[in-house]
């Protein structure tokens, strides 16, 4: 379908009473990411613009005159869908349809036709269907008085019926609660899948980031998965976890997240809160950032501020986040060099190029110093009936050498943090106490 973007820009009136724009992000990237998200449904861009709004309307949000100038543009293009990126209310939406004779859909309804077409589990499809639902849920307007029954029950004196709008509200409302509850379901079995990681409890490293900033390539990079990564906003949208060993042979679990993106609806993002949920229980969280957007910086907030919404505060993130600088590769070699003298610099800062790899190791070393805590180096000896043991502990200790004795057992030299000494210990006072000999500290 033929498709034109049209990116509102309002001015707000500041306290000195001279206008300045109520978003602190460029029109020029909100054209560009507004034209990004049409593209990533395939529909065919013929028309992109920036309109000026110094006095929204009610009715229709921008002026009579702006209306009929894109109306002509329309019709010289044959464009039958208007995109605006800007949330519209019902009647706004209803009465520009109308003057323009096209379908014209907000920021929020194309977010959710993406979102639906990027949806593959059944906890994604449940998730989308509701924000759908509840969005669809406020657009009914009353366009359909002529369906009214005028009487309603079996008596003469019965007084008017249901509406047809009240029946497609009750309809929408019956669906949304059958959504919810099914949902709950899914939302219990994720916890118990938690649960269950718990009993064997690997660290947890989340990946978050702006859409398109290349959280799946890194992903593939460093797990050898196969989740599909394209340069296209919201490539993927449902969560993908996968377990991996960090260089000195400690298991993680990697999680990748759906893309972040400013102004997401709330309602989305409280569908969404089961996969998010992902990143509060997350021990370590990768903030993944496209150094080579231009509008990076504003990228990071909008980030930041859903985190926030999530309830990971400023305090918690600076202790369990590292920002890494992503696509320096796509940098002017001096603007490459000086970014990353200054992510070398910084103490929770890693720039790489998950394309190339550069700075991958770098960040694989980061992640497994944030993960040690304070490291205890330790040598034990497992005799014959605490073999059982030696899984666990290459995948929660660091080895650094091992000798396999004649008598069957196995001598190791550890390091591991405090809390993994403490369930070493544990682990080896289970059925009979070895003998002092067997294990030294």
């Amino acid at each position: 379908m033929r498709a034109t973007v049209v990116v509102p820009v309002l001015k707000s009136r500041s306290r000195g009473g001279q206008s300045e724009s109520a978003s602190t992000r460029t029109p020029e990237s909100r054209l560009e990411e507004a034209t990004g998200l049409a593209l990533a449904i395939d529909l065919d861009v013929v028309n992109g613009q920036v309109v000026p709004v110094n006095d929204p309307r009610p009715a229709t949000l921008l002026g009579t005159g702006k209306i009929e100038e894109i109306k002509a543009l329309l019709n010289e293009r044959d464009s039958g869908l208007v995109i605006v990126d800007h949330p519209l209310t019902p009647v706004q939406q209803r009465n520009l349809e109308k003057e323009w004779n096209a379908k014209v859909i907000d920021r929020t309804g194309l977010i959710l036709e993406i979102f639906g077409r990027r949806a593959s589990t059944k906890e994604g499809t449940l998730q989308v269907d509701l924000a759908h639902l509840n969005y669809q849920k406020g657009r009914l307007v009353r366009s359909w008085t002529h369906l009214e029954r005028q009487r309603g029950g079996g008596g003469f004196m019965g007084g008017p019926g249901e509406t047809q709008i009240e029946a497609d509200r009750r309809m929408l409302q019956d669906r949304i609660i059958k959504l919810e509850r099914e949902l709950e379901q899914v939302v219990r079995t994720r916890q118990l899948h938690r649960a269950k990681r718990r009993k064997v409890p690997h660290p947890i490293v989340a990946l978050v980031g702006y859409t398109n900033a290349g959280k799946s390539t890194l992903f593939n990079r460093i797990t050898g998965a196969g989740v599909l990564a394209e340069d296209m906003l919201f490539a993927t949208l449902d969560p993908t976890l996968r377990r991996m060993k960090l260089p000195h042979g400690r298991t993680v679990i990697l999680s990748d997240t759906v893309g972040f993106i400013s102004d997401l609806p709330t309602h989305l993002v409280a569908a969404f809160r089961a996969t998010l949920e992902e990143v509060l229980e997350a021990d370590l969280i990768l903030h993944v950032r496209d150094m080579s957007d231009a509008d990076n910086q504003a990228q990071s907030s909008d980030v930041m501020r859903i985190l926030n919404d999530l309830g990971i505060d400023e305090a918690e993130a600076d202790k369990r986040l590292i920002e890494v600088w992503n696509k320096i590769d796509r940098l002017e070699p001096e603007v490459h060099d000086a970014m990353v003298q200054k992510s070398s610099g910084a103490s929770n800062v890693v720039a790489v190029s998950a394309v190339s790899g550069e700075g991958v190791d770098t960040l694989m070393d980061e992640i497994s110093r944030r993960l040690s805590g304070v490291m205890t180096e330790t040598t034990i000896r497992l005799p014959v009936d605490k073999l059982a043991l030696l899984p666990w502990l290459y995948d929660h200790a660091i080895v650094d050498a091992r000798e396999d004795n004649e008598d069957g057992s196995i001598t190791l030299e550890l390091r591991l943090s405090e809390t993994e000494a403490a369930e070493l210990e544990r682990r080896i006072g289970i059925g009979p106490k070895p003998a002092k000999e067997d294990w030294e500290r």
